[in-house]
Formats: C-alpha cells, structure tokens, sequence
C-alpha cells in the first residue's frame, strides 16, 4: 500500500500542472469506487470546478475545488477555504493518480478520468479496488466518518519527541500495530513502520507503552529519517506503486529489514526474522532490536 512517501511524491509531481486547472468532464467506469455522495451527484459536483491546491494527509491525497465564480483577480479563491470542497483520493494497496496527454492508452482497471481545461486528463487507476474516492468539505467527511480522524504527521517540524511519547505510554499493543494505527500516527504503513524500529533498535512487538523517553526519541528520530528519506527517493515501488508519471521510485533498493524476512541483516550478518503483528507480516534483527 502507497504510504506517506509515495503519497507525498505524487502531490508534489502533480501540483505544478493541476493548481490553477479546471475540471471540464469527469467520466466515472466504476461508479462504486466513489465511496461519497452517490457517483452521479459526485460527477456534477466536480464538473467546472477549478483546483486551487494540492496536498496530502497521511495517506490521503487532497485536491482542494473551488467553483470559477468565486476566484478573485489574483488567483486565489475569494470565498475562502470554508467554500472548498476536498476531492480525496486514496490509493488502497494498487491504487495509481496519473496526468496523461489524452492520446494516451486507457489501461486496464482505470476507474476514473477527469477531463483538465488544458486537454490532458488525470487518470485514477486501482486493479484491487480498495482505494475510493470522496468529495466533500473537510468538516463533513470527518463528521460523516467517510474519511476518518487522523493522528499528527512524523514529518511535521511541530510533531515533537515528547508528542510520540504521549501517544505511545498508555497503549498496551505492541509498538508495530501502534505505528500502523492512523489515529496515533498518520501516513505509516508496513514498510516504513518496519524501517524505523529497526533503526531505532527497537523489537516490533515489544509494548508500546513500556517505552523509555529515551527509546520513544529514538524511534521518534527513525521515523523522521525514514520518510524523508524514502521522500528524497520517490518512494518504494516493492509491489504496484507507480509515481504520477507511472514510473518507479527507488528507496526499494535502500530498506534495511522490510521484505527481506531470512536474509542477512545488514549490520550484524545474522538471518532476518519475520512474525505477524497486526495482520501484516513483520521483520526485524533479533540481535539487533532486543
């Protein structure tokens, strides 16, 4: 599943071509994949809308539309924020967002197409289906619980050691599923959960509440180090992760445990372990995160 990293790296290749544009069709092959309002309503909403930033939180990725009439000379929307509808994309485990010339091929499994005012077309593909689609004001998705109330990014200046200290000292799961769970922590998956315990020598399934101040500043730094590394390498492609230009990223060739599960660990030689945490798969250095 696309992770913060990969998430971040398509925002940032597609905000340059998108902010300013405007939505002149959007055609829907898989209504279902529009998880909020009904497809049809959808359709009619984002129509004539005009993209007025880009962003992302946690997971998600944010395109903030605004209707034409309520932009003022300076490009900026004159109405302000509170008349911003947010067309959310979440990519699920396949889920792919690329801006294409239109003579380009439809590829299998594309889902929906919207139609920009400069003739190119930003494509959303999902081959599994379990990314979705949503449009709405912020405040009426969250208070709909269409899209769910998420934890503070690892990459903020503002999230602090101490921040990551609080939330992890009253949990009685195991650090891993901690890492994993949205609300605590956003944008961290499988991949980069594994990375920073590992660099922070911590075991995954260790509790996360028996953290010392001290181990909670270490894994506060891996996670930091972690994403905006794998950022500054355009994501890990290890399965269907594609960037907005559908090529792939490179931190796959950098991780230090995740996939590796029975190789050799890169700093003690001994073989990699793998375990279940949460459902997914786990690996780590019992040598090395005691």
């Amino acid at each position: 599943m696309p992770e913060l990293p990969e998430v971040e790296t398509i925002v940032a290749d597609l905000r340059p071509h998108l902010v300013g544009r405007t939505i002149v069709r959007c055609e829907l092959n898989f209504p279902t994949i529009v998880r909020h309002p009904e497809p049809e309503e959808f359709v009619d909403a984002v129509v004539g809308m005009r993209i007025d930033s880009m962003g992302r939180r946690g997971k998600y990725i944010l395109i903030s539309l605004t209707p034409p009439h309520l932009w003022g000379g300076g490009g900026e929307a004159a109405g302000g924020a509170a008349n911003n509808l947010q067309l959310v994309v979440h990519l699920g485990m396949t889920g792919q967002l690329r801006l294409v010339d239109p003579v380009a091929p439809l590829a299998n499994h594309t889902h929906a197409v919207f139609f920009l005012d400069d003739g190119r077309q930003l494509r959303y593909r999902d081959p599994r289906r379990f990314g979705r689609l949503l449009l709405g004001t912020e405040q009426a998705l969250l208070s709909s619980k269409k899209m769910p109330r998420l934890g503070p990014e690892p990459i903020d200046p503002e999230f602090a050691p101490d921040e990551l200290y609080r939330r992890l000292r009253t949990r009685r799961a195991a650090i891993k599923a901690v890492l994993l769970d949205q609300g605590a922590i956003a944008g961290v998956g499988n991949i980069y959960a594994d990375e920073s315990l590992h660099k922070a020598r911590l075991r995954p399934d260790r509790i996360a509440g028996s953290l010392s101040k001290k181990s909670a500043r270490r894994l506060h730094e891996s996670l930091r180090e972690s994403l905006t590394l794998a950022i500054a390498n355009r994501g890990s492609s290890v399965d269907t992760y594609r960037d907005a230009w559908g090529e792939i990223g490179g931190q796959q060739e950098k991780l230090l445990v995740y996939g590796r599960a029975g190789e050799p660990c890169f700093t003690c030689g001994r073989p990699l372990s793998a375990i279940r945490i949460a459902g997914r798969t786990t690996v780590f250095c019992r040598r090395c995160q005691r």
